[in-house]
């Protein structure tokens, strides 16, 4: 019986669970918990990780110990990792720890940018190329991470023209790649896709990286949609975990097993999907949250003739 081809073969997944899956829970895991869940992600093929942020630890408590984590990461480990940053200093910072891949995050929306940074999008953009200079003495990468893409929190639709003077500013024009997110869930197929094919179209040649939200049900298509305009990347967390601190409304992520499902990459066979289904359902046990995930819930189900499904022995739905 086949398992099915990969839909999007050029198209990888990022897990985000241990950074914004975590931020918006306000609860921490170990260092050692942190670690442990990154090997088991890369083991199973995930082909990169966001393990946490330089966020100050007063406002997300659950990303105090990103630097402990950078320091107990090998360094071929950290070659698959990613770190949030939102300053220079940040990313000198994570680098002294051992870091080599930094998202520098700033938001379309000004309001949001205040309310997420402290300081203006104008402000974040003049320091970004301090940020890709301290990035390269380090050996690594920079992303320029665009916050709220879409929509604001508190300015409502976002215009895609704000995007792309972004994207082609000439102060970000040292990221390897960018990321462009639905911080709040809210867009729409028929939207990401003609950002996304813009910006192809229309920014310098670099990797562009979807991130959204499932709000309101939407993760998985509109990532999909992303994948179809040119999107080399998607990311996810597990169990649907996450959301934005200062994003009022901003809702769980869309799930790793939902895009992995959907994405079907060659490394993912059943046997490694099915230790993904039991890992976030570990995991969430752990933090007390709900696993949003359907692909989670239809791998438990009772369809086990189905080569994803996993058997019965292996648990009930979470």
């Amino acid at each position: 019986m086949t398992t099915g081809h990969s839909f999007q073969p050029r198209t990888t997944l990022r897990d985000v669970t241990l950074r914004d899956g975590l931020q918006l829970t306000g609860k921490q895991l170990p260092t050692e918990r942190k670690a442990a869940v990154v090997r088991e992600l890369l083991r199973l093929g995930v082909p990169s990780v966001e393990i946490g942020s330089l966020a100050r630890p007063d406002l997300v408590p659950s990303m105090a110990n990103t630097l402990e984590v950078v320091e107990e990461l090998t360094a071929d480990e950290l070659a698959r990792c990613w770190v949030w940053v939102a300053t220079p200093r940040h990313v000198q910072r994570a680098a002294q720890a051992g870091a080599v891949n930094f998202q520098y995050c700033l938001s379309a929306s000004d309001k949001h940018n205040q309310a997420n940074l402290g300081r203006s999008t104008e402000d974040s953009l003049t320091a970004m190329p301090k940020a890709v200079e301290h990035a390269r003495d380090a050996g690594g990468r920079i992303q320029l991470c665009v916050a709220t893409a879409f929509t604001c929190p508190f300015d409502g639709y976002v215009p895609a023209r704000r995007v792309l003077d972004i994207a082609t500013d000439p102060r970000t024009a040292g990221a390897a790649d960018i990321v462009v997110c639905d911080t709040l869930g809210q867009a729409v197929p028929a939207q990401v896709t003609d950002l996304i094919s813009r910006i192809a179209q229309h920014s310098p040649p670099r990797r562009i990286v979807y991130h959204g939200h499932d709000t309101w049900g939407l993760g998985v298509a509109n990532s999909l949609a992303a994948a179809a305009a040119g999107a080399g990347e998607v990311d996810g967390a597990l169990g649907g975990l996450g959301g934005c601190p200062f994003a009022p409304g901003a809702g769980g992520n869309a799930a790793t097993e939902d895009l992995l499902f959907a994405l079907r990459p060659d490394w993912l066979t059943p046997a490694a999907f099915a230790r993904l289904v039991e890992l976030s359902g570990e995991l969430l046990d752990e933090l007390g949250e709900p696993n949003r995930s359907r692909a989670a819930q239809g791998a438990r189900s009772s369809a086990t003739a189905f080569p994803w499904a996993l058997a019965p022995a292996q648990g009930t739905c979470r």
